[in-house]
């Protein structure tokens, strides 16, 4: 039996991961990370910190065939759907289905007491994997999760200092009006590269009301003040978006 434990440098997965190896012990146990090569560059100290903290090796995967999410979108013409954003599909699913041994893997995700619903979710649509939350089965919630960190003097990631909810890829195609406007402020470059994908993929991630009726906006044209961030669902990535 081999123990997987799926590190995102979120802080739910990193707390996951410490209880793993505290459950399991460090043989046998792998910690993964899937980079996309797009998230915020301060996730590289993070993820130092963590490793340090583990004292157990963090495994880095990434799919050869692209550099970045950028990368992914120019050579699918396409970036995301009803069915999810390819990034996640390219740089997340397809390295952890390459990577997993189903006959062998118990994986471990940082899916927070808060979020059964997700992790039934998750068990339904994957019933090939052996599914462990330490979580849940613990009780413990994401607020939880920021504490311990404080406690052991590891500072979050800078996308959380920056007020976003989760730690994403610094420009997710998933994000609502609000988090984009919030993208436009706080990382302009990458508000416009994303603006410009959408023009020379004929694509467009956001829908306004205007009048009763749901329209199609491009970034180049949203309000700066359509949206509200703080009230937005958290944008659901990782290994779990498509």
């Amino acid at each position: 039996m081999r123990i997987v434990c799926w590190f995102s440098c979120g802080v739910t997965s990193a707390v996951a991961t410490k209880i793993a190896l505290e459950v399991y012990g460090k043989d046998n146990l792998v910690i993964a990370y899937c980079d996309t090569g797009s998230e915020h560059p301060d996730n590289e100290r993070f993820l130092s910190d963590c490793e340090a903290w583990f004292d157990h090796p963090i495994t880095t995967l990434k799919n050869p065939k692209y550099n970045d999410i950028w990368d992914v979108y120019e050579k699918t013409k396409y970036i995301a759907g009803i069915n999810g954003a390819r990034c996640s599909l390219e740089m997340k699913k397809r390295v952890r289905q390459n990577f997993e041994d189903l006959d062998e893997d118990v994986q471990i995700f940082g899916f927070d007491c808060d979020e059964t619903k997700r992790a039934i979710k998750f068990k339904k649509n994957n019933p090939e994997v052996t599914l462990s939350t330490p979580l849940i089965a613990g009780g413990i919630s994401k607020s939880d999760c920021i504490q311990v960190l404080y406690d052991v003097g590891i500072a979050l990631p800078i996308m959380y200092k920056l007020g976003y909810k989760n730690n994403n890829c610094i420009g997710c195609p998933k994000g609502a009006k609000g988090y984009w406007n919030k993208i436009r402020v706080d990382f302009p470059n990458e508000f416009q590269r994303m603006a410009g994908m959408e023009h020379k993929l004929g694509a467009t991630l956001n829908i306004m009301n205007i009048k009763g009726k749901r329209i199609r906006v491009l970034l180049s044209d949203l309000p700066i003040d359509a949206g509200n961030y703080k009230s937005e669902l958290p944008i659901q990535c990782g290994l779990l978006c498509e």
